[in-house]
C-alpha cells in the first residue's frame, strides 16, 4: 500500500527522535547526489530526507543525505553490501537495511532487519514509512498492533486518510482514541481503528478468526455486541483499501 505522507508527518511530529529538530531538511543537492550514486531512492525515504533530514532510533542515527565521506551518509561505502543498503545500525548490533532487489511497483524498497549473531534476515516493513510506523508502535508499547490486519497496515503506512474523510489510525492516534471512548470498558473484545469524520467509529475484533472485518457504529453507542449493532463496512480491510 502506498504510504500516506500526511499521516506520516503527523506521526513524526508526535514521535520525538524519529524526526530530529531543528536539523531541517537535507539539501536538495545532496539528495540528488545520493540518487546519482544509488539510483532513485524510495519515495517515502526521499520525502523524509526532504522534509526532516535527520532522526535517531535506538541511540543511533538514521542515515541521511550528507557528504559522501560522512559516516551517517546513506552513500557511505560501509552501508552497501550487494543487494542490501544499511540505513540504521543500532548500538546492540542490529541493523536495518533496504532490500534493493525487491523494489515495488511504487518504487519503495522493503525493510529488513539483520541479526548481528547469525546474519539471518527478518522482514520489518514494506517501505521506509512503514518502518517508522512500526518503530513508533513499539516505542508506545503497542507491539505489532492490536490485530494482524492493523499490523500489516502499519508496515506500509502510518494510517490512512481517504478523500471521503474516513481515517484509519496510525500508532500515534489509536491509543488515545480508544481511551477517550473507553472502548476497553464497553467493548473489551474490540478495538477502535478509525472513524468516518462524522461521528461513527470503525471497529475490529482483537481476537478470534475474523480480524479482517470492519464495522461502523456511532461512537456514542459502543457496546459489546458490535457485530450485531454495527454496520459491516468490509470483510477484508486491506483488500477494500487497495481497491480505493
Amino acid at each position: 500500500m502506498r504510504p500516506d505522507l500526511e499521516q506520516l508527518r503527523d506521526l513524526l511530529e508526535a514521535s520525538p527522535g524519529l524526526a530530529k529538530r531543528p536539523a531541517g531538511p537535507a539539501p536538495r543537492e545532496l539528495i540528488e547526489r545520493a540518487q546519482a550514486r544509488l539510483g532513485p531512492l524510495p519515495p517515502s525515504y526521499r520525502w523524509w530526507l526532504g522534509e526532516y533530514g535527520a532522526g535517531w532510533l535506538g541511540g543511533a542515527p538514521i542515515a541521511t543525505a550528507a557528504a559522501a565521506e560522512a559516516d551517517d551518509a546513506i552513500t557511505a561505502a560501509w552501508r552497501s553490501t550487494g543487494t542490501r543498503l544499511c540505513f540504521h545500525a543500532e548500538e546492540d548490533g542490529d541493523t536495518h537495511h533496504f532490500a534493493l532487489d525487491r523494489r515495488g511497483t511504487d518504487g519503495e524498497w522493503p525493510v529488513v532487519r539483520r541479526d548481528p549473531f547469525d546474519g539471518a534476515e527478518y522482514p520489518v516493513a514494506e517501505n521506509f514509512a512503514g518502518f517508522l510506523a512500526v518503530q513508533a508502535a513499539l516505542a508506545r508499547g503497542l507491539r505489532d498492533g492490536p490485530n494482524p490486519t492493523i499490523a500489516a497496515l502499519w508496515r506500509s503506512t502510518a494510517g490512512v486518510l481517504r478523500d471521503d474523510g474516513l481515517l484509519l489510525y496510525g500508532p500515534h492516534q489509536i491509543q488515545e482514541r480508544n481511551e477517550t471512548f473507553e472502548v476497553r470498558e464497553y467493548a473489551p473484545d474490540w478495538v477502535l481503528v478509525g472513524d468516518d469524520s462524522g461521528g461513527r467509529g470503525l471497529f475490529m475484533r482483537r481476537h478470534g478468526r475474523d480480524r479482517r472485518s470492519v464495522y461502523l457504529l456511532d461512537l456514542g453507542a459502543i457496546g459489546g455486541n458490535l457485530a450485531v449493532d454495527g454496520e459491516l463496512l468490509t470483510d477484508d480491510l486491506l483488500g477494500w483499501l487497495a481497491i480505493g
